[in-house]
């Protein structure tokens, strides 16, 4: 038997990939190329991060992989679902059991050689999401699920889930570290079954802030910026509270809250997190040096938000949060960035590439907001260590990486059914 030998980059027990081929011990390449991928998961015009990066991860592989196609499942929480464009093949009717069987019936008839699975407990129907089992039993083909939460206390259905969605994918897919190190010492799932590949950013190039506040009606203004869907664990009364020691000394510093109240929570509380933080500032008197921009925007409109910013603030209050979209884009970006230590934080902005504060701290975020205001050559520094690391998280190499996890659970998923085969072929010779 050919022994598979995956390039080593690292001391790390899970394997990172690299644009490298995996080869076999003869030097031949072991991974058959892939045809025709199907991707479930919420898509576009649907308003949340799930949906955002499976989007994005279906264009990329568009633009990378030409001549490779693409069958799009999309995630539905409505009854009447969404308007989505002419890519996305088939809805699920996330509350509807039965919906999550056509679909599986539906792929393996698709002529997919892959199926890309975006998992999020909250997605998904039934006890725990549990109904995305009853799709992933039924492939014939095999499944990559990228892991967009890694519960490090789940509750016992919430664990049975994750290790069932584990038994019926060939590869898992963690965006950090501690990711796919909460995945063995949790879940108990085998560490040469993870691929820790980072979550895919725009390729946008370093410039000067300056450049895009002009458009934005924001010249001469130190702009601090916090993105993405309001809910109360974002921390945003945090920054609030910082602001009046930062505009004390810089009277011109403009705080930018952009994205809308996540869907969810607006269906449960409507508008009263953002009121209270409106009510806030009112209270202390900064309501001027505060915009807040109630709207989902695109990716091209997020950009011109991010490269605008002098700083780029993640003040959330949990620490489990083991992946952030807009954190990444700020980082492809060269962003000086200040954030608390959730679990994705902590490794991303390691090795000087960012400034960590405690939770719910608001005194300790105007200090590191004006030591970066106060010194310029601290401010480039981070935002140079953070740009160079973004080159690695740019989407066309994003893609490269997952393509080779596709391969090789295609190329598993092949071994695995002739050895299945070879077992049952033999069993019959034993029973003659």
């Amino acid at each position: 038997m050919r022994k598979l030998i995956l390039p080593q980059i690292n001391k790390s027990p899970f394997y990172v990939f690299t644009q490298e081929k995996a080869i076999l011990s003869n030097g031949a390449t072991s991974l058959e190329p892939i045809n025709s991928i199907a991707f479930i998961g919420n898509h576009l015009p649907r308003k949340c991060g799930i949906a955002t990066f499976t989007t994005d991860l279906c264009d990329a592989f568009k633009t990378e992989f030409k001549g490779v196609k693409s069958i799009v499942l999309a995630m539905n929480d409505t009854e009447e679902g969404y308007d989505y464009p002419s890519s996305v093949s088939l809805g699920i009717n996330q509350f509807d059991n039965a919906s999550y069987i056509q679909a599986a019936e539906f792929l393996n008839v698709s002529g997919a050689e892959v199926v890309s699975l975006q998992h999020e407990y909250g997605i998904y129907g039934g006890e725990g999401g549990g109904y995305i089992i009853n799709l992933l039993e039924k492939l014939s083909i095999p499944v990559v699920t990228t892991l967009h939460t890694v519960l490090q206390h789940p509750n016992e259905v919430q664990q049975k889930v994750m290790r069932e969605i584990e038994r019926f994918s060939q590869r898992l897919v963690v965006m950090s570290m501690r990711g796919a190190e909460l995945l063995q010492s949790i879940y108990d799932i085998p560490n040469g079954k993870i691929d820790v590949i980072l979550h895919g950013v725009p390729d946008m190039p370093f410039v000067n802030p300056s450049i895009f506040k002009v458009s934005l009606g924001l010249e001469q203004k130190k702009v601090i910026l916090t993105s993405g869907f309001l809910s109360p664990n974002k921390g945003i009364e945090n920054v609030i509270n910082a602001l009046p020691a930062i505009i004390e000394q810089y009277p011109n510093t403009m705080y930018l809250v952009v994205g809308t109240t996540h869907p969810h929570v607006k269906r449960q509380q409507g508008e009263s997190y953002r009121d209270s933080l409106i009510e806030l500032a009112q209270k202390l008197n900064i309501q001027h040096s505060i915009q807040f921009h109630d709207e989902f925007v695109n990716a091209g409109k997020l950009n011109e938000f991010i490269n605008a910013a002098d700083l780029f603030i993640t003040p959330y209050n949990g620490s489990e949060q083991i992946v952030s979209g807009v954190l990444s884009y700020a980082m492809g970006a060269g962003k000086a960035i200040i954030s608390t230590p959730y679990i994705y934080a902590q490794e991303l902005l390691q090795e000087g590439r960012g400034a960590l504060v405690p939770f719910r701290e608001p005194a300790a975020i105007s200090q590191e907001v004006l030591a970066l205001f106060n010194d310029e050559c601290k401010w480039e520094r981070l935002r140079g260590a953070a740009y160079k690391y973004g080159r690695k998280m740019i989407w066309q190499k994003t893609v490269q990486q997952y393509m080779e996890s596709f391969t090789e659970a295609h190329s598993q998923f092949g071994r695995d059914k002739k050895m299945k085969f070879a077992h049952a072929t033999q069993d019959e010779g034993g029973e003659a």
